[in-house]
């Protein structure tokens, strides 16, 4: 990768500023949301996880029938859709399993996001000023992670204060480097929309 492409990416990065910032306010709204209502939070995700289960499970068979008929193999589709729906199944007749399985996972995706991040921030150099804001970000999200993995049963009440608590940081510390990539535009640019 050459340092003029690399010297490059703030500014395309300037121009898109308010996309870190709308992903920022979305993050704080959701974490306060955590804080205030953590039960109805935990209802939401285990419906929407059961939902999205359900949903593929039914489109995967339908899939799998349709392959049936075009003479084309559908047992992997079939036992993908099968294994869909007991997955909601589960998740709808004991949330407690689910539930932890959703702390491992959201454990794993803070993890990579988080080394994810490190690594973009790593690769922006020097001419972003801010950038120390990624790494900490990066940071944050792979420490909540690795405690996610060692505390699973801490209690969901906790976990979604944590969670809370996660997206607010990861919120401001995104809005804050939006202002700084706003900055960077020069005078007079308009901000890139798509």
């Amino acid at each position: 990768m050459s340092d003029a492409w690399t010297r490059e990416i703030p500014h395309q990065l300037a121009g898109h500023w308010w996309a870190f910032a709308l992903r920022g306010l979305v993050a704080i709204v959701f974490g306060i949301i955590a804080f205030v209502v953590p039960g109805i939070t935990l209802a939401v995700l285990l419906g929407l996880f059961a939902a999205y289960m359900a949903i593929d499970g039914v489109l995967a068979i339908i899939a799998a029938v349709r392959g049936l008929r075009a003479h084309t193999p559908f047992w992997p589709l079939l036992l993908e859709g099968i294994a869909d729906l007991v997955a909601a199944a589960i998740a709808l007749v004991w949330p407690g399993i689910t539930l932890l399985a959703l702390v491992y996972l959201a454990g794993a995706w803070a993890v990579v996001s988080g080394i994810f991040l490190i690594v973009g921030a790593a690769r922006v150099h020097e001419v972003v000023h801010g950038r120390w804001l990624l790494i900490l970000s990066g940071v944050f999200s792979t420490i909540w992670g690795v405690l996610l993995f060692a505390w699973p049963i801490a209690g969901l009440l906790v976990m979604t204060w944590w969670i809370g608590a996660y997206a607010i940081v990861f919120g401001v510390m995104l809005v804050a480097m939006a202002f700084r990539l706003r900055r960077m535009l020069p005078p007079g640019a308009t901000p890139a929309h798509a």
